[in-house]
């Protein structure tokens, strides 16, 4: 059996944690967010305690961002804009790589869940993927025959700009930098000040989810005419929140309005916009599968 080291680092918590799949953990360990320096003391300290028990092949960082993923950059593998204070140009990979003397993924939280579902929860072997978070903010991962999709720096399509109904919704939005963009009308702290109690406290059928739906299959939409993805996952806490499903495919279905002449869409759309396989494990196994796919690119 190989084992990997995964690091779910995020802006609130760390989770450290050895697996060698997604069916067989380990080891485990939680701890706030606090200074750049006190927290990789902490991750370097689980592992180094770790590998007197764990041969690791490889530790795979699945990270709060934006960082820098270019190989070429002098920052890559650095955290770096994050409104975060003190982790501006923060360096992450090099340090667990230096102090671990491993090899080590790394990516953005999202494209390492996007990958985990990719790998292992993707049933049907699509060739393509796109991973949605909606939570606390709203960020997308894109994996293109089994690659995590990077550019200029790596998708942001949470910032994507959303047609809104003001009649019904003139929320002005959340997001600092566009108001209302996809992040700005979806996540979970948007609804909260909408509506004053968080989205897992709405019933069920309340009026809101249908405004929610539309702007969440307007990303679906966009995603679809533009990287036209064979698979495209929905997660995240507001997504917990099942009875969305059903609602944002026909309105995927309404809005692509017969331009997209394919049977996922016109015939099998439930199992083309899906909730995550792996639920709460996408994190962990999404910094396990950066870190196989550090080995494999060596």
């Amino acid at each position: 059996m190989k084992y990997y080291g995964a690091v779910e680092a995020g802006g609130t918590k760390f989770v450290c944690s050895i697996l060698a799949d997604p069916d067989h953990y380990f080891e485990e360990v939680r701890f706030p967010t606090t200074t750049p320096q006190e927290t990789l003391e902490r991750t370097v300290a689980f592992f180094r305690e770790q590998q007197k028990t764990y041969a690791l092949e490889a530790i795979g960082v699945s990270c709060f961002g934006p960082v820098d993923l270019n190989q070429e950059s002098p920052t890559y593998g650095y955290i770096t804009t994050t409104p975060k204070p003190n982790w501006q140009y923060t360096e992450v990979a090099g340090v667990l790589q230096r102090e671990l003397n491993l090899p080590i993924g790394f990516d953005t939280d999202v494209n390492g869940a996007a990958l985990a579902e990719y790998t292992w929860g993707n049933s049907k072997k699509a060739s393509s993927l796109v991973y949605y978070t909606v939570g606390t903010g709203v960020g997308a991962g894109v994996i293109i025959n089994g690659m995590p999709v990077h550019g200029l720096v790596h998708p942001e399509a949470g910032h994507i700009l959303i047609r809104q109904d003001y009649e019904i919704d003139p929320y002005p939005g959340h997001c600092p930098y566009h108001s209302n963009c996809l992040e700005g009308l979806c996540c979970g702290p948007a609804i909260q000040d909408r509506l004053g109690i968080p989205a897992q406290n709405l019933p069920q059928d309340h009026p809101f989810w249908k405004v929610l739906a539309n702007y969440l299959a307007q990303a679906c939409v966009a995603q679809v005419c533009q990287i036209s993805p064979e698979k495209i996952v929905l997660g995240g806490g507001v997504m917990e929140q099942l009875q969305l499903f059903p609602m944002i495919r026909a309105e995927v279905v309404r809005l692509l309005n017969g331009y997209i002449q394919h049977p996922m869409i016109l015939n099998n759309i439930d199992e083309y916009i899906t909730p995550p396989v792996l639920g709460n494990r996408a994190g962990a196994c999404g910094a396990m599968a950066l870190a196989k796919l550090k080995l494999e690119a060596r």
